[in-house]
């Protein structure tokens, strides 16, 4: 069987800085309020003029990934693409990512796990890689929260938290033992998943009765979370996640050289870090400029951290997720 490695790593935030004294503009806020709670200074939101959006995120950080890992386009074999907040209902941005990069007739897949959707699409990457069936896989994770957030008081407890972006990481075929992904760790509890969502437009609620409805005041079509639910839980899952990845590799915390959290609150990552006992130059936190990039928080802040020189080789680096589903994961990397 083979083994899995990132090779190249690319990252896209839009140009538009959107700051926590910013949104007072829009509802009863402030600068203390918000990074108090979240740790967030500032976030990015797409400036529609522009013609971002998650899709065409995506490619412009998968072709950054792509050309770092010394390929081109038609080296990839399969598309993995992972967000909460597509371009459309359907079809999924996979198949937007093969379009924007003139790729041949290759798979796409879409995964929709939210804030671990790219440990989820990572761990899926991975099996096609050992088993043989591809050789390079790209890997992205994209979000535009922007355009669906409700600017007002009455949603200012999820809106000043989520931010735009897009990362992507090609996953490659290797046959250096010990190297690469070790292991990934999934985890799901749906008994929770009113917690942190986004009800409307589904199904259950769907385009006739929307359009009959037509009422302002119906909140189904904004996110919803239950801030201190989650906080709860994410602190207990995100440590069992890392400990279970640990124990299937006979590694301890004092082997991790770096873990990247999901950045979901800087105050959950302090937490996990203060119970791991591990320093300032183990962890990676980026939320504070970023805010909440869902999908694309851990490339975003993976590709940073291999930027600045902060993973070096061989390498234990920690991935770890949890979110909206809930659901919750890990993956074990030697660099």
């Amino acid at each position: 069987m083979y083994s899995s490695k990132i090779t190249g790593l690319g990252y896209y935030v839009p140009e538009n800085v959107v700051t926590n004294n910013d949104l007072t503009q829009w509802m009863d806020t402030s600068d203390e309020w918000i990074q108090e709670r979240t740790g967030i200074k500032e976030r990015r939101w797409i400036d529609p003029k522009t013609g971002d959006t998650t899709a065409v995120m995506g490619a412009k950080a998968a072709k950054i990934a792509i050309e770092r890992a010394g390929l081109t386009k038609d080296d990839i074999d399969f598309i993995v693409f992972a967000t909460l907040s597509p371009d459309m209902y359907f079809p999924g941005g996979g198949v937007q990512i093969q379009d924007l990069l003139d790729m041949p007739t290759i798979g796409a897949l879409d995964v929709r796990n939210q804030c671990s959707g790219f440990i989820y699409s990572l761990s899926v990457a991975d099996q096609f890689i050992k088993t043989g069936m591809y050789k390079n896989i790209l890997v992205i994770g994209a979000e535009n929260h922007s355009g669906g957030l409700e600017r007002s008081t009455r949603g200012r407890g999820v809106t000043v938290i989520f931010g735009d972006g897009a990362g992507a990481a090609i996953l490659s075929r290797s046959e250096e033992e010990g190297k690469g992904i070790l292991s990934s760790h999934l985890h799901s509890e749906g008994a929770h998943a009113k917690e942190l969502a986004l009800i409307g437009p589904s199904t259950n609620r769907w385009v006739p009765e929307i359009i009959e409805a037509n009422d302002p005041d119906d909140v189904s079509y904004f996110p919803y979370m239950n801030g201190q639910f989650v906080f709860k839980h994410a602190v207990t899952r995100f440590s069992e996640a890392i400990n279970e990845g640990l124990a299937a590799n006979h590694l301890q915390k004092e082997d991790i050289d770096m873990l990247i959290p999901h950045q979901a609150n800087l105050r959950i990552a302090q937490f996990i870090q203060k119970k791991f006992q591990l320093s300032d130059d183990k962890v990676y936190n980026n939320i504070m400029k970023y805010g909440n990039t869902t999908a694309a928080s851990i490339v975003i802040a993976l590709t940073e951290a291999w930027e600045q020189g902060k993973i070096k080789d061989n390498d234990l680096v920690v991935l770890a997720a949890f979110g909206s589903g809930f659901t919750w994961g890990s993956v074990i990397i030697r660099w």
